[in-house]
């Protein structure tokens, strides 16, 4: 009977919901993420669907699971990965990091920066750690692989309100309905197969491993069988546990199935289970660093999907622009509801997201720190404060690394880091070592949080983090006795990151976020009976001014014919970030108009990334100008496009970018809830023309 249920509910499954809204809710949610869940019926490389939980992430084709990963290489590649599994290749040259150090005269001081690259000690430390795509699960044919060809009839939807892949397909002339979801809380995926006709299928489920990658991109390596290995640990009814060692690399998958099935080990690395069941199968497959097996049978971890994904979507913040006028905005909300199930999955973890989240490597699975506002900001914006504040932690574990960092430089404080892993270790750049612009982020971060909870406990909880913080801010910050104020670098790479570390000095959005910052720790201090700290005001007071040429602010002091050749309007236009982003109180709004006038212009918008676009019509918004805002936000240019399954691409070699998802649902927050003096008017940063309709709750106001 119990059979007969699951093949119903698989039949059923792509018609009709299981969880409905409530009524008390003003907009229809429900309606709101239905009319927005990606379908495909074709094969698209571009458009893999992802189930994932923040801490974990399965990536699947056409079929529900990875069985034509070869095919989608060229794509967006299908790997499982998670927030603990990561992988370094024994080192036996006990490479260090001083091996990378090049010494920058600092006025008058030598400051070491792990900025040699042509050393093997610097590409070995760039490339490790690495995370790791912990396993492929596919659908074979009798223990072959099954190819495009192979595939035929294919009906598949991502059914966001539920976390559930629906996929139905024709192989080897039979029809498959399989669903896929991952466990909310746990490292496991759940996979339910029907058919009338499962057996005559003659399927199998593959389960392979792979060694680990020292390629940008590549999380996995099969052409290394030997320096790994794959041990079945573990035998019990219808149960299998593997151990994965990986050199140190240590972890477990369980597989549980339901069903008649064999168990098959047909080489090193790889296993099948090869379906008996003549009308419906399913399992589980759990992933975990402990040998602790899996919790939940594959029936609990649907149901854990269903009511997780629905309660997401019934709580935080909603946008309905289906009222709306003018024709984009049926696109505009597509893309906000897609990211906000992007996000949630891939940049919620308890570290933070590299940029292609946990869908494949970027830069070796190494997260940008630079990045994070990006990646996560907007969470709390739109009442998701706590998947934010789970990644906070990881900063408090790495203090001891970045103190050392900022000691060695003969700095305050803490400097964080910018491309690194779990260890907090920078890794060596020529370009990533001389950033400044993430130092603030954490400060940034505990505002909003006390923003949402302003509660003593939150700044008891963040004070550490946001004075440690401040403290390398000020002491980085040069006093110039010539000229009576302090100055930012050199040496420094500004946020766009097109200029020499040794020739730039006093980038516009730099100098902005340096107040910003030490405002709100002085701030903080205040709330906590603290006396402010003399020397932060002082540097608050003498400032570097922003840099002004011709009416209009200029990329850097060291920049000022930003808007007379074209070599300065390349890659991201952060000037504007300056009162876009940040609030700022000293900004002349009369320049900054000028100045977004000429950005949207004359940039260079083919070289921009993905987060420019909702940067740029923060600034909009500000500024009133919300035409632009929304101009921008929809700018036809590749690296702001929007894929079927939601992910910003960017490129070939970048085709998914997170940063450009969680950029957009700031700017949406910023223009539909407003910003501190914002003025007074429902959704104050979309035209007031009538041509949009804005529909929006559970939304904060931004600084």
């Amino acid at each position: 009977m119990k059979y007969l249920l699951t093949i119903l509910f698989l039949s059923v499954g792509l018609l009709f919901p299981l969880c409905r809204s409530e009524e008390s809710d003003r907009i229809d949610r429900e309606a709101l993420v239905r009319r927005h869940m990606p379908r495909l019926n074709d094969i698209d490389v571009l458009s893999p669907f992802t189930v994932g939980n923040g801490e974990f992430a399965f990536t699947a084709d056409v079929t529900g699971l990875q069985t034509l990963a070869p095919h989608y290489e060229t794509g967006i590649p299908l790997v499982t990965q998670s927030q603990w599994g990561w992988h370094t290749i024994p080192d036996t040259n006990n490479y260090r990091v001083e091996q990378t150090w090049e010494y920058i005269d600092t006025y008058g001081r030598p400051v070491p920066y792990a900025a040699v690259m042509n050393s093997a000690a610097a590409q070995f430390l760039r490339a490790n750690p690495h995370r790791l795509h912990l396993g492929r699960i596919a659908f074979k044919s009798l223990g072959a692989d099954i190819h495009t060809a192979d595939v035929s009839d294919i009906r598949q939807v991502m059914d966001h309100w539920q976390g559930i892949i629906k996929s139905s397909f024709q192989l080897n002339g039979v029809t498959l309905n399989v669903q896929t979801c991952a466990h909310p809380t746990d490292d496991q995926i759940a996979v339910l197969i029907a058919s009338p006709a499962l057996r005559r299928a003659s399927l199998d489920i593959g389960f392979d491993f792979p060694y680990g990658s020292l390629e940008w991109k590549t999380a996995c390596d099969w052409e290394s069988p030997h320096r790994h290995s794959s041990t079945v640990c573990r035998r019990g009814k219808n149960e299998i546990t593997i151990e994965r060692r990986l050199d140190s690399t240590i972890y477990y998958v369980t597989i549980r199935w339901r069903g008649d099935a064999e168990f098959i080990e047909v080489k090193a690395h790889s296993y099948l289970l090869r379906i008996k069941s003549d009308e419906s199968f399913e399992f589980v497959c759990h992933f975990s660093p402990e040998n602790r097996g899996a919790n939940d049978n594959c029936a609990a971890t649907v149901e854990k999907s269903k009511s997780y994904w629905c309660n997401f979507w019934r709580s935080g913040g909603a946008v309905d622009l289906s009222a709306s006028a003018d024709p984009r905005a049926a696109e505009l909300e597509r893309r906000i509801v897609l990211s906000q199930y992007q996000t949630a999955i891939q940049c919620s973890g308890s570290l933070p997201p590299q940029e292609t989240g946990l869908t494949g490597n970027s830069w070796h699975g190494k997260f940008h720190l630079e990045m994070h506002w990006w990646h996560a900001a907007h969470f709390v914006l739109w009442g998701r404060a706590a998947m934010l504040e789970k990644s906070l932690p990881w900063y408090e574990s790495i203090l001891p690394v970045a103190r050392a960092k900022a000691k060695v430089q003969g700095y305050d404080g803490v400097r964080w880091p910018k491309m690194t892993g779990p260890e907090g270790r920078s890794s060596p750049s020529s370009v990533g070592e001389f950033l400044i612009w993430q130092q603030p982020h954490p400060i940034y971060f505990a505002e909003l949080l006390y923003r949402n909870d302003p509660d003593a406990k939150v700044l008891r909880r963040y004070k550490d983090i946001v004075f440690q913080t401040a403290a390398f801010m000020a002491s980085f910050a040069h006093w110039d006795e010539t000229s009576n104020r302090y100055v930012l670098g050199p040496p420094l790479i500004p946020a766009q990151e097109i200029y020499r570390p040794t020739e730039t000095m006093n980038p516009t959005f730099e100098l902005s976020y340096w107040a910003f910052g030490l405002q709100i720790a002085q701030q903080w201090r205040q709330r906590l009976g603290l006396d402010r700290v003399q020397k932060w005001d002082h540097i608050i007071d003498h400032l570097a001014p922003w840099p002004v040429n011709d009416g209009c602010y200029q990329n850097a002091e060291t920049a000022r014919n930003t808007f007379a050749d074209e070599f300065h309007r390349n890659d991201h236009p952060t000037l504007l970030g300056a009162y876009g982003m940040l609030p700022n109180e000293d900004v002349e709004v009369e320049i900054m108009r000028r100045t977004l006038e000429a950005v949207v212009k004359s940039w260079n918008w083919q070289r921009t990334w993905g987060w420019d676009y909702p940067m740029v019509a923060m600034t909009a918004a500000r500024l009133g100008r919300p035409d632009i805002a929304i101009d921008v936000l929809l700018m036809d240019v590749q690296k702001n496009t929007y894929l079927n399954n939601g992910h910003n691409y960017q490129s070939e070699r970048l085709p998914l970018y997170l940063p450009g998802n969680g950029g957009l649902l700031t700017a949406i927050a910023m223009m539909a809830a407003g910003w501190d003096g914002a003025p007074e008017m429902h959704a104050p940063g979309f035209p007031q023309d009538g041509s949009w309709t804005v529909q929006y709750e559970g939304l904060l106001k931004m600084p």
